[in-house]
C-alpha cells in the first residue's frame, strides 16, 4: 500500500472523503454534461481540465480555468465533454472567484528548479490555497513531505512521483492525492508538466496587524500597523 500517494480515475461524485481530517476537505469529479450541487458552509475550489462549465448557470469556466465558489452559488454544470475536479473545503467562507487561464510556467521559485503560481491566495493567514506547479524537462526534486494533504491533477504534461512504495507515471488528467506527512518527490524526463494543487490551509497570508491596506495607511509617518490605539478601536 503506497501510504504516500492515491490517485483517481474520472467518475461522476465523490472521490474521495477527508472530512474527519483537520482541515476537512473533500475531493469531487465533475463529468458531462451533469450537475453538481454547492453545500451550504464549504468552499469550493475548481479547476476545469476539459470542456466548460458554468456556475450558478451564468459563469462560464472554460479549460484550464479555475474558480472558488461557496454554497452560495448553488451550482455548477458540465458541458458534455466537460471534466473537472472539485475540491471542497468544509466549514470554511471563501469567495467567489474566476481565474485563467494557467500560465507557461509559475511566477514564484520553488524548489529545485521548479515554479509555482498562487492561483487563488489565502484570504486571511491559515486559509486555503490553490496553486499551478509547473515543472521543468529533466527535474528530479528532492524527496520531501507536506503537514498536510495536497489534491494534485495534472494539467499538461508528463513524469512520474517518486515515493519510497513505487513509482507512480503521471500524465495529463490524472487526479491524485499525496496525503500528509507521506515522502515524495516529483521527476520529469523529455517532457515539462503543470501540475494544480490545493492546499487546505496555509502558513501565508493577510492578518488583521499586517495586510496591504494598514500597511500603507501612514499617520505622521508611520506605518498605521505599529499603531496599537488605531487598530483596536
Amino acid at each position: 500500500m503506497n501510504v504516500s500517494f492515491s490517485a483517481f480515475n474520472w467518475q461522476n461524485g465523490l472521490l474521495y472523503d477527508y472530512s474527519a481530517n483537520s482541515f476537512p476537505t473533500r475531493l469531487h469529479a465533475l463529468t458531462g454534461a451533469t450537475t453538481f450541487h454547492f453545500q451550504e458552509g464549504s468552499t469550493y475550489y475548481i479547476f476545469q481540465h476539459e470542456g466548460f462549465s458554468f456556475i450558478h448557470g451564468r459563469f462560464p469556466v472554460p479549460k484550464f480555468y479555475y474558480a472558488s465558489a461557496t454554497g452560495k452559488d448553488s451550482f455548477i454544470q458540465g458541458s458534455p465533454d466537460a471534466k473537472a475536479i472539485i475540491i471542497e473545503r468544509i466549514n470554511y467562507a471563501g469567495v467567489f472567484t474566476i481565474g485563467g487561464s494557467i500560465e507557461e510556467t509559475g511566477r514564484l521559485k520553488y524548489i529545485d528548479g521548479c515554479t509555482d503560481s498562487l492561483l487563488i491566495a489565502p484570504v486571511k493567514y491559515g486559509d486555503p490555497c490553490l496553486n499551478h506547479l509547473h515543472f521543468p524537462a529533466g527535474i528530479e526534486q528532492t524527496m520531501h513531505t507536506h503537514p498536510s494533504m495536497r489534491v494534485g491533477l495534472v494539467a499538461r504534461g508528463h513524469g512520474e512521483c517518486v515515493t519510497p512504495y513505487g513509482n507512480i507515471p503521471l500524465f495529463p488528467g490524472q487526479i491524485f492525492i499525496i496525503h500528509e506527512e507521506g515522502p515524495h518527490c516529483f521527476r520529469t524526463f523529455d517532457n515539462t508538466m503543470d501540475v494544480i494543487a490545493y492546499h487546505p490551509d496555509s502558513d501565508f497570508g493577510p492578518k488583521d496587524e499586517e495586510h496591504p491596506m494598514i500597511n500603507r495607511t501612514i499617520v505622521d509617518g508611520v506605518s498605521a500597523k505599529h499603531i496599537t490605539e488605531i487598530r483596536t478601536k
